[in-house]
């Protein structure tokens, strides 16, 4: 009973985490399922393609799955989010180019983030140091 409680605190106030209420129920009364990529994120838009009139053009919105992290937007529903095309790549094949990697989740505030050198953050913080700087002391 504790954890379904925590469940809907959750998806009332931490929109970050997945879905609001608001949003599923703005989905579910407006809008139409388009596609899911490899991540399980789920596209829509308007509802028949309507055009919102102060856009002038549909809207058009993910959920993810998990937390929301927009580098997990593969470059075909990137380009198809954004208005750069109208086709969405559903079931087009979509092959990455040789010069484009695959993706990497964003690890900023996490331990697994870059730590420049001299970063008092590092596990070594003397390391990014140069051996001629001396510190200033007041006298």
């Amino acid at each position: 009973m504790e954890q379904s409680l925590m469940q809907r605190f959750v998806q009332i106030f931490a929109w970050w985490t997945g879905t609001t209420w608001g949003t599923s129920f703005t989905t579910w009364l407006r809008g139409e399922f388009v596609g899911t990529d490899q991540f399980g994120n789920r596209y829509f838009r308007t509802r028949n393609g309507k055009i919102d009139p102060v856009l002038d053009m549909e809207r058009r919105w993910v959920i993810y799955n998990g937390p929301a992290d927009p580098t997990t937007i593969p470059p075909g529903w990137y380009r198809w989010m954004h208005h750069l095309g109208n086709e969405a790549p559903v079931n087009d094949g979509y092959k990455p180019r040789e010069w484009q990697k695959p993706h990497q989740p964003n690890l900023t505030g996490t331990p697994g983030a870059h730590r420049p050198q001299g970063s008092i953050l590092r596990p070594d913080p003397e390391a990014g140091i140069s051996a001629g700087y001396d510190a200033w002391t007041p006298q």
